[in-house]
């Protein structure tokens, strides 16, 4: 159900046939469906703070973790993290960014991923790619006349193994 809530409608417009690598959509590295211990060696290699997770209460399959990491690349970003059976379900992404900064964001997505058309609801921009049950979405609005950006990924496929299996153990 939450995949299909972040899963936007006319999404799936295909990317420019010249589009770069599309196999796994992932941003600087982290990607939806890696496991806690290859997001948390992700977060070392670029100096980021540990992964401090929590399991939920309901659902003791459920972590959801928390760090922040301060890069070259990324700058200081607010890293959280969903994972089902040790897997990320939901990865988001964010930060307050400089317009440059959010142009580099934009153009790696880009250039990886192919153009697609962005999306704008209200004050916030979207572009979004799906792929093989996955999606990586770009979203930011002006905080204060300053972008604030977020990359969410998600992983279709965790996320429906874990419906499948609460519908399981509820019968």
């Amino acid at each position: 159900m939450l995949a299909a809530l972040l899963l936007w409608p006319g999404a799936a417009e295909g990317p420019d046939p010249i589009a770069g690598d599309t196999t796994t959509l992932q941003f600087f590295g982290f990607r939806a469906g890696a496991s806690l211990d290859e997001l948390s060696a992700r977060l070392a290699s670029l100096s980021g703070g540990r992964l401090r997770c929590k399991r939920a209460k309901l659902d003791p399959s459920v972590n959801e973790c928390r760090a922040v990491l301060q890069s070259a690349e990324l700058g200081r970003v607010d890293v959280w993290v969903s994972a089902i059976d040790s897997m990320a379900g939901v990865l988001t992404l964010s930060a307050p960014v400089d317009f440059n900064r959010l142009d580099l964001w934009r153009d790696e997505l880009l250039q990886r991923y192919g153009r697609v058309n962005p999306r704008v609801q209200g004050s916030q921009s979207m572009l979004q790619w799906v792929r093989r049950g996955r999606m990586l979405r770009l979203t930011w609005r002006l905080e204060g006349g300053q972008p604030t950006a977020s990359v969410s990924l998600v992983d279709g496929r965790v996320l429906d193994d874990w419906g499948r299996a609460r519908n399981r153990s509820a019968r």
